[in-house]
């Protein structure tokens, strides 16, 4: 039974977008399968990981008949990939495999029964809903992903926490060392809540929204989140826990500020990083003299060493850091320049936008 013809790019479009949670390796076999649904000229395209669902449709069936069934996503895309991108690709489903077909090409596939698909049920009813364009949730999750936990036992950390308060939509993240936090305006009232996204669910949310001005519709359950956008359904259970009071990291009361363009900095930490090692990262900051000098040395006394003016006239300060976490910022802000705040030499730093209060990351010294 043939099921789907279309173009090689138009398969792959679906399939790129729905392979991305699926594991390689996996307990259950058919986790590393994506559904295939076809309804009439309707086709959906599921992918789970158990915590993770995403659905996609296309509407390329071939024929009146229903059909469903599933097959290994990998494998697939990889086949799609491969093939010369002339001709239509057709799928067909026989004798329990799934036969891909390209000019003189020809793939068979073995495929599981799509009763066997577990697939996420969803509640009945949401306990918040709100849209907002594709950018101004890409821009959020981009401010703040690079700062969540990888693997830590606080699992809570491992995640993204959401705030809903009235038409504010907040996302901070931290994983113990650093903390950002940024916010967006919407045009709905919502009532205020916190949920805390998962880590990986927060990665394909950003690698699968555009910066567009097109709605994604997001509704918020006791226990699961939904972004809906274009044509696809992305459902994720939520991580329970209590998520730290940001609030209480943030400094507040700082009077020691300077502001230094972005991209100078950035090139400046990259260049005096090539000194540190893989397991210390630190580099040494001294502010003082309206002067900011950047200093890092490794196990073999190398040294690197660099200079830049700054508005600082302040008592001399001496602070160390992690570069990787001054980088990650630098490199996901858009912006020009860049505020520090700045305490004493025990106490974390705030970095912000100037003239903008929409961001804020803190970041904690370390011994150098």
């Amino acid at each position: 039974m043939q099921l789907v013809k279309a173009s090689r790019d138009a398969l792959l479009k679906p399939l790129a977008t729905v392979s991305g949670i699926v594991e390689r390796r996996h307990t259950l076999p058919i986790l590393a399968n994506i559904l295939v649904r076809k309804t009439g000229n309707r086709v959906s395209f599921v992918s789970t990981d158990i915590e993770v669902q995403i659905t996609t449709h296309a509407d390329f069936g071939v024929g009146d008949a229903s059909e469903s069934t599933t097959v290994a996503a990998r494998k697939l895309l990889d086949i799609l990939k491969a093939l010369p991108d002339t001709g239509d690709v057709t799928l067909s489903l026989a004798n329990k495999k799934l036969s891909v077909q390209s000019g003189k090409s020809r793939f068979a596939l073995q495929t599981l029964a799509a009763e066997e698909f577990p697939t996420v049920a969803q509640p009945t009813e949401w306990n918040a809903s709100l849209s907002m364009s594709q950018k101004s949730l890409k821009h959020l999750f981009n401010l703040v992903h690079f700062a969540m936990a990888q693997q830590d036992i606080r699992y809570y950390l491992n995640g993204m926490l959401l705030v809903l308060d009235g038409n504010q939509v907040r996302g901070i993240a931290t994983d113990g060392h650093r903390l950002a936090y940024a916010s967006v305006t919407v045009d709905s009232d919502n009532p205020r809540q916190e949920v805390i996204i998962p880590r990986k669910t927060v990665l394909e949310i950003v690698r699968l929204l555009d910066d567009s001005d097109a709605p994604v519709q997001i509704d918020v359950g006791a226990n699961q989140i939904r972004f809906t956008f274009g044509d696809v359904e992305l459902i994720s259970k939520l991580v329970e826990g209590k998520f730290p009071d940001y609030q209480r990291v943030i400094p507040n009361g700082y009077t020691k500020h300077f502001s230094i363009g972005r991209d100078t900095l950035q090139r400046s930490l990259q260049r005096a990083a090539i000194l540190t090692t893989d397991k210390f990262k630190g580099v040494r900051m001294q502010l003082g003299d309206h002067l900011l000098r950047i200093s890092a040395s490794n196990a073999e006394q190398e040294e690197a060493q660099e200079e830049l003016d700054i508005d600082f006239g302040f008592d001399a300060l001496d602070i160390g850091f992690n570069v990787s976490y001054l980088l990650d910022v630098l490199g996901n802000l858009k912006t020009d320049s860049v505020q520090w705040s700045v305490g004493d030499a025990n106490s974390s730093a705030l970095i912000t936008v100037p003239d903008n209060a929409d961001f804020k990351y803190v970041v904690m010294p370390m011994r150098i």
